[in-house]
């Protein structure tokens, strides 16, 4: 049977109702509690039950309102139960977390009813991605130096990869994860844009990777007959109960993990989740970016940025390219290993940074950009005044030697403003938010306590935390 609507007077109605019911006096509720009480009764998330009728068949007894459902799981997620059993086992006992779900203390749903709503939100034909008989993964090369990342493993470059993902049409029906975003997009994220938190086409996105571990190590056993020939180390596939996962390089811990490399889309303004995938963890963050943004892109066009924040393991050509088509400004760190030492242009010798160097081996000193002419303007670092202190000054004029190049020569170089500017650098501090985003995430919501063996309770779990997060952005600006 199809579900049948609540509306969300209707939910404060019942709420209201079952507070005076079973807490006559409500002074004994504590005050965090009465807090999560509040949030939930300004939820509105009667969209729900319409966006889900399709899930649902017209047959059998009528069914738990997915709203409810909905809303029990957010529930767990703020009081921090990563358990479905053990939140079943809360409902039973505390009435007052059945009633703030939208369900009767003494008819509360069982463990099977959760993992059936569960898998409604997911489109997917399978709990995984990949199969699980497949060949060894490419086991990430450990880095040389302390906090750096592990170098790419993967086939094809940046370039190669948004261009193949650029004549591709994403469409929303085709994810394993249409419902879930659907939802979160509807009930949420465009609350956040009528609450003014999020504004489409200012906004400033962040995007970074971050390490989800699922267990300690690999589990996986041979599906040949190898090892009764005396061959134990074949190259032969193998089962893997995590096809999704492999083994990648945690560069903030500087320590290998079994696991995902969960990619978020974030808004700076007030740090708020956009979109996340979970890719295997030895994938690098400048190909999670572009699967990222190529879906938000088709996904959610009024949530294109107009600001780019990203950190220097996204430094390639290719994305500046990618910003310019897409009329973006990009605020990328600059990763030196990915320079030439030195580069002569037009008798002028470059450093690594894109730094002009004097013929005294001075780096000049920035002095803006000519926005009519298009040029980086360089300047004698040595002058004061009308003088300079260099033994061998390089010119004669009283303003010093000075250096323009063309801001289209290169654009990973030289931006618009400078990236050694203060404005710069005010702007990409923003990017903070998402390592502010991730640990809300996994510390304060303790995503990594799922211990989940499927991608589909994985990404559910991952979205029904950044439903909170927005949850708790509308309570904090009320506030």
């Amino acid at each position: 049977m199809k579900p049948v609507p609540i509306k969300h007077n209707e939910y404060r109605a019942s709420l209201r109702n079952g507070i005076h019911q079973y807490y006559p006096n409500t002074s004994k509720i504590s005050k965090d509690t009465w807090a999560i009480y509040n949030q939930f009764k300004k939820l509105d998330l009667s969209r729900v039950d319409t966006l889900m009728q399709d899930k649902y068949s017209v047959f059998g007894p009528p069914p738990r309102p997915p709203s409810a459902m909905l809303r029990s799981m957010l529930l767990a997620v703020k009081v921090k139960v990563f358990s479905i059993t053990a939140w079943v086992r809360e409902l039973q006992v505390n009435p007052l977390y059945a009633i703030i779900s939208g369900f009767q203390p003494d008819n509360v749903p069982g463990v099977g009813t959760f993992y059936d709503f569960i898998s409604r939100l997911w489109d997917g034909t399978e709990d995984n991605f990949a199969p699980h008989i497949k060949p060894q993964p490419v086991k990430v090369e450990k880095p040389k130096g302390r906090g750096k990342k592990a170098a790419s493993v993967e086939r094809e470059t940046v370039e190669e990869l948004i261009k193949r993902l650029s004549g591709h049409s994403f469409l929303l029906g085709d994810e394993a994860y249409d419902t879930l975003f659907t939802l979160f997009y509807s009930c949420f994220v465009s609350v956040s844009i009528q609450s003014g938190l999020i504004r489409p086409g200012h906004i400033r996105m962040s995007g970074d990777g971050t390490p989800v571990v699922t267990s300690a190590r690999m589990r996986s056993h041979h599906t040949c007959d190898c090892a009764s020939k005396g061959i134990y180390n074949c190259n032969c596939d193998r089962y893997y109960s995590q096809p999704d996962c492999d083994i990648g390089w945690d560069s903030s811990r500087d320590r290998y993990y079994f696991g995902y490399d969960m990619y978020v889309l974030t808004d700076t303004s007030h740090d708020l989740p956009l979109i996340a995938l979970l890719h295997p963890a030895s994938k690098h963050d400048s190909h999670s970016f572009c699967e990222a943004f190529f879906r938000l892109r088709a996904f959610a066009p009024d949530l294109m940025p107009s600001q780019l924040l990203l950190d220097s393991a996204h430094d390639n050509m290719a994305t500046y390219r990618l910003c310019q088509q897409n009329n973006i400004t990009p605020f990328i760190d600059l990763n030196l290993g990915n320079s030439k030492k030195t580069v002569d242009y037009h008798g002028v010798t470059l450093g690594p940074d894109g730094i002009p160097v004097c013929s005294a081996g001075h780096k000049m000193k920035s002095n803006g950009n000519d926005l009519h002419r298009q040029y980086a303007k360089f300047r004698c670092p040595l002058m004061n005044g009308t003088t300079c202190s260099c033994p061998s000054p390089c010119s004669k004029s009283k303003y010093g030697r000075t250096c323009g190049i063309p801001l289209d020569s290169n654009p990973r170089l030289y931006n618009t403003p400078p990236r050694d500017s203060q404005e710069w650098k005010k702007v990409y501090n923003s990017r903070t938010a998402s390592e502010r985003c991730n640990k809300r995430m996994k510390i304060d919501f303790l995503l990594e306590n799922g211990r989940h063996r499927s991608s589909k309770l994985w990404y559910v779990r991952a979205y029904i935390i950044m439903m909170v997060q927005h949850l708790d952005a509308w309570d904090n600006t009320t506030k």
